[in-house]
């Protein structure tokens, strides 16, 4: 038999498209949770509102072998869903959750990039949230847990880069943080490391981030340049006089070189031609 993977999440940006890169390999079924016309046609996409529905039951009646956890909403529906994911784990040996955490999990440090194996500390509600979450799933499934840390995702169509356009179209400002440091990838990117993760069924926790780090200021300059001779107007804010790290890098997890990604791919990838936006 086959994988059968759902995602929870598929309706978001990068649920959409892992569902799209996964959908010819496997037997890939989604939830999302807004009434949207098109999911609603889908038979692989499933409503599911986490505040009132019970996960338990949706993967009972579904029965993937992967689970892959691209969720957004209110805290505590959140902790709720992982814990019933995480009873769906402990029944069924063999099961595989894939939980997609961010560079969050460490935004109360920022004298340094942080490494996978580094100690989690947040300041912020969204990051201590991610991080009881990896916390209780490497604690009761560790043999059934991938944690997968993002860092800023972008592409083409990511809402960044649509809300850079919509910026140099109308010239309106863009803020940019000329003291944070980070690492970004690509939602093409990830995508691509995901299903190698799955294919090769590891487990532990990988920094899914570019191996190498940039001012979040000179990021989005580049971006621009390389889009055009127009530009927004760059709102510079300063949230410290030094350099402070908001960044993953990938270091005992490293995938194969294929599967890595540079600052200068980012770019690339997010530059490319308008035209494109348009096919979906």
């Amino acid at each position: 038999m086959g994988n059968r993977i759902l995602i929870l999440g598929g309706s978001g940006f990068l649920g959409n498209a892992l569902y799209k890169e996964l959908l010819s390999y496997f037997d890939v079924h989604c939830t999302y949770c807004r009434q949207q016309g098109s999911f609603s046609e889908n038979q692989v996409f499933h409503n599911f509102c986490m505040e009132e529905d019970s996960i338990f039951l949706m993967l009972n009646r579904i029965k993937p072998t992967i689970i892959i956890s691209s969720l957004n909403g209110e805290n505590k529906s959140q902790f709720k869903v992982h814990k019933e994911i995480v009873n769906y784990a402990l029944l069924n040996a063999g099961r595989s959750v894939l939980y997609i955490s961010s560079a969050e999990v460490f935004n109360g440090k920022s004298a340094h990039p942080s490494y996978e194996n580094d100690i989690t500390i947040s300041q912020t509600e969204a990051g201590r949230l991610k991080i009881s979450i990896e916390k209780m799933l490497l604690e009761t499934i560790p043999s059934q847990t991938t944690i997968l840390r993002l860092p800023m995702v972008l592409g083409i169509n990511s809402p960044e880069v649509l809300h850079l356009r919509q910026c140099i179209r109308h010239q309106a400002s863009f803020d940019v943080y000329p003291n944070m440091v980070i690492t970004a990838t690509t939602v093409n990117k990830v995508c691509q490391q995901v299903h190698y993760i799955i294919n090769q069924s590891l487990r532990g926790i990988f920094h899914l981030a570019s191996n190498d780090m940039v001012h979040h200021e000179d990021l989005f300059k580049e971006i621009t340049l390389k889009m055009g001779n127009k530009t927004p107007i760059f709102k510079s804010v300063f949230s410290s006089n030094e350099d402070q790290y908001n960044a993953l890098l990938p270091k005992y997890n490293k995938l194969p070189k294929t599967h890595q990604v540079t600052i200068s791919q980012v770019i690339e990838e997010c530059s490319l031609n308008e035209e494109i936006i348009s096919i979906k």
